[in-house]
């Protein structure tokens, strides 16, 4: 076996960081096997520090062969590794490491392919040091810009969907109890109130924590619970125009129940239908940014404004940008929802004073 030099200090650029942790491997190695000349100052540094915390945990008064306990046993066990890794570092410094030859044969073709592969590496990472980041970077640093860009657009899509489902859901069974009326207007309306009585949020909450954080489930289980005003309100409206002239003549030339509901009946409903969609679609928003805040929302790799705002919240005090952006521009887009939902209210109601 024969002696290398390894240098004292190795730089951090990218390749050389492969060959440092290559390193620390081989001459760990070394270190147990035995390879390393260990100098006189070396064993005097080692026991010195081992007998320091020895006498750290070992009080005047205690009794002469009493035990340590396991807590004091790892803190000299600590203390010996840590002088030893120095002391190993310092020799591999000084090439008092002895190596094989398939140790150094390693070592060479490891640096012959980071001589090939440093130049590429070392220019990405100019690159990516020269790059401006318009709203910062996150903890790992990724360009907030294009996080909230992205994010915007799962929170969005969820919003769309969300609100969309609940929607037909509530509109499906709000027309059939207000046209069949009877039990089945009795049946409904109590399921309804049923599950009005309960915490929505809570049911939520229960379901994506016992199968899971999936963007499906979340879906399902926010529309589970969000049909609910929908189906009252198109329900007093297919009450109040179940008895009209154009559904008596429907009636009276032999069309079906299902026709009169779907064709002349919530057709008639769907200005009210559209206010309450847009309306709908801030609610899901914020409420997968509620989940979302909770560890129970979007997962990595997808990002949401809630997520973002969730992983925000631990640095704020120190990177308040990461949370200000995601937050400004969830903001930005529930008033502008709000909004259109007020303008388009104005816009069906017949009555209104403020139409378009």
């Amino acid at each position: 076996m024969e002696h290398i030099h390894l240098p004292p200090s190795l730089s951090k650029t990218a390749g050389e960081l492969m060959l440092e942790r290559e390193l620390n491997k081989i001459t760990t190695l070394a270190a147990k096997e035995g390879r390393v000349d260990w100098t006189e100052e070396d064993k005097r540094l080692i026991k010195e520090a081992v007998e320091k915390a020895r006498a750290k945990y070992t009080a005047p008064s205690s009794a002469e062969g009493e035990e340590l306990t396991r807590k004091e046993r790892d803190a000299i066990t600590d203390a010996e590794r840590k002088i030893t890794q120095e002391r190993r570092d310092i020799a591999v410094a000084e090439g008092r490491v002895n190596l094989t030859e398939e140790e150094k044969q390693q070592i060479a073709q490891l640096k012959e392919r980071i001589a090939t592969e440093t130049k590429v590496l070392d220019g990405e990472e100019r690159k990516i040091h020269e790059r401006r980041y318009l709203f910062g970077t996150d903890y790992v640093g990724r360009d907030m810009l294009a996080r909230t860009i992205w994010g915007g657009q799962m929170s969005i899509a969820i919003g769309i969907v969300g609100g969309i489902t609940s929607v037909f859901i509530g509109l499906f069974f709000g027309s059939i109890a207000g046209y069949v009326g009877g039990k089945t207007d009795y049946i409904i309306m109590r399921i309804v109130d049923i599950m009005y009585s309960m915490p929505y949020m809570m049911l939520v909450i229960i379901l994506m924590a016992l199968f899971g954080r999936n963007i499906l489930l979340m879906f399902v289980a926010l529309s589970l619970v969000s049909w609910l005003t929908v189906a009252r309100v198109v329900r007093g409206q297919i009450i109040s125009l179940k008895n009209s002239e154009y559904v008596e003549a429907a009636r009276s030339m032999g069309a079906s129940p299902a026709r009169i509901i779907f064709r002349h009946l919530v057709p008639n409903t769907f200005g009210i239908i559209i206010v309450y969609t847009t309306l709908r679609i801030p609610v899901f928003i914020q409420m997968e940014a509620f989940l979302s805040f909770l560890g129970l929302g979007i997962s990595a790799p997808y990002a949401s404004w809630g997520s973002l705002i969730g992983d925000a919240v631990e640095g704020m005090n120190v990177y308040p940008w990461r949370l200000f952006f995601p937050a400004a521009a969830m903001t930005i887009f529930l008033f502008a929802m709000n909004f259109l939902g007020d303008g388009l209210r104005d816009a069906f109601d017949p009555q209104s004073k403020n139409k378009l």
